[in-house]
């Protein structure tokens, strides 16, 4: 073995001793707690916060970030010293790659942020730095409650976001306590407000409640009628009030979304065509209600994103227009107008799943998809391809094409 490849080895032990020695690093203070299949659920499902990084040993940005993580959850042990109030924990990917598949690792390091072992929408993605971390841990401990003190300030709530209101006789007691956690997880998506004592008590003439008030001045306020006490129930209400059916992508949540790991349906529409959006949303409510949790509802600024239309070859002066987003290819509803036909737009949702629209993409339409006054018998293959749907070349990925157009802005 040449010298020059054991130097370098042996100039790093060195280096690691020398830091040892002056303190440098302080790997024994870490509280890094190691998840397995066999304790990750006792140990997310017990904690307030959990702040989980995804690792693998080869990864070299995993290896910079070891030393990093731990000295940050040494400042946070500090700080919060309630060893359930903050956890820190990783999990090797390599040695539990069922894990890796349940939480759709798909990238080394990524750090992802877990509320009473739900995990959030949104990982960490800010600065790989001591610093960063520990500031990003204290904003999540920051109450995401606001308490009124007088019901005037109500009416100067701001209506452009969805916002929820508990009124409460008291702060102690197990209804806030329900209405608390499921704020904390809805944080980013909804301002949550609470009213407490006689304040409140003109809203509570058959006991505790909890309104939603939804964008818009004119909106109705709409009421939780189930038990407060049932964290179930409660989380269900409100995830379905605070997070749309129809979601807006943008350059800032495209990359979440995509995290997702379900599929989209796009509506590309200009901004100003609102028309087209409350007809989309009306009929995704009416037709695709079921299909939640296996597509993504999505609406998109054709302007904005030009160059997703361009490959799948139309414009702005197309919009609105309406495809699908499997990740691997992209598939056009072939028009617009056909919104209005009964089943239609479910039917393009089946025939992904069923992956009708991707034997098309490659082989044309099925064999049993004969048009009128044609023979199934006939050679398929003679006859001029007409599928369903457009046939596109395949979708590059969402993070070249988000990145592409937001820098071209």
């Amino acid at each position: 073995m040449k010298l020059s490849a054991i130097l370098p080895s042996l100039f790093d032990r060195i280096i690691c001793v020398i830091l040892l020695v002056m303190g440098l690093t302080t790997p024994g203070q870490a509280e890094i707690t190691s998840l397995n299949s066999a304790n990750i659920d006792d140990v997310l499902n017990n904690a307030g916060v959990s702040l989980v990084n995804f690792y693998a040993d080869w990864c070299r940005f995993s290896q910079m970030l070891h030393p990093i993580f731990e000295e940050a959850s040494n400042i946070m042990r500090e700080e919060f010293p309630d060893t359930k109030q903050v956890v820190f924990a990783r999990v090797d990917c390599d040695q539990h790659s069922d894990i890796a598949q349940r939480y759709r690792i798909s990238k080394y390091p990524t750090l992802k942020l877990f509320r009473n072992g739900m995990m959030m929408k949104r990982e960490y993605r800010g600065q790989r730095s001591v610093a960063a971390i520990a500031e990003f841990i204290r904003q999540q401990q920051v109450d995401p409650v606001k308490e009124i003190q007088s019901l005037e300030e109500l009416k100067t709530a701001d209506r452009s976001k969805r916002n929820i209101i508990g009124y409460f006789e008291k702060k102690d007691s197990d209804n806030y306590r329900t209405f608390e956690k499921v704020s904390n997880i809805l944080r980013d998506d909804c301002v949550f407000s609470a009213v407490f004592g006689p304040v409140s008590e003109s809203e509570r003439f058959s006991g505790d409640n909890i309104i939603y008030k939804p964008v818009g001045e004119n909106s109705p306020d709409m009421v939780y009628l189930g038990s407060l006490t049932n964290f179930d129930l409660s989380y269900a209400w409100a995830q379905d009030k605070c997070v749309p059916l129809v979601r807006e992508i943008t350059f800032e949540n495209g990359e979440e979304l995509t995290e997702e790991g379900i599929p989209f349906l796009i509506l590309f529409h200009l901004k100003e065509d609102n028309e087209s959006l409350e007809k989309f949303q009306q009929e995704v409510a009416r037709q695709l209600i079921s299909e939640k949790g296996s597509i993504n509802f999505l609406h998109a600024d054709c302007d904005k994103f030009r160059h997703p239309l361009l490959h799948i070859q139309k414009t702005p002066a197309d919009c609105p227009v309406i495809a699908i987003d499997s990740f691997r290819h992209m598939y056009v509803f072939p028009d617009y107008k056909d919104l209005n036909i009964p089943g239609k737009l479910k039917q393009f949702v089946l025939d992904l799943h069923s992956g009708k629209l991707h034997r098309e993409f490659h082989h044309g339409p099925d064999p049993t998809d004969s048009t009128p006054g044609q023979q199934e018998t006939g050679d398929v293959a003679s006859k001029p391809p007409q599928s369903s749907f457009q046939k596109l070349a395949p979708s590059e990925t969402r993070y070249t094409i988000l990145r592409r157009d937001r820098d071209e802005l």
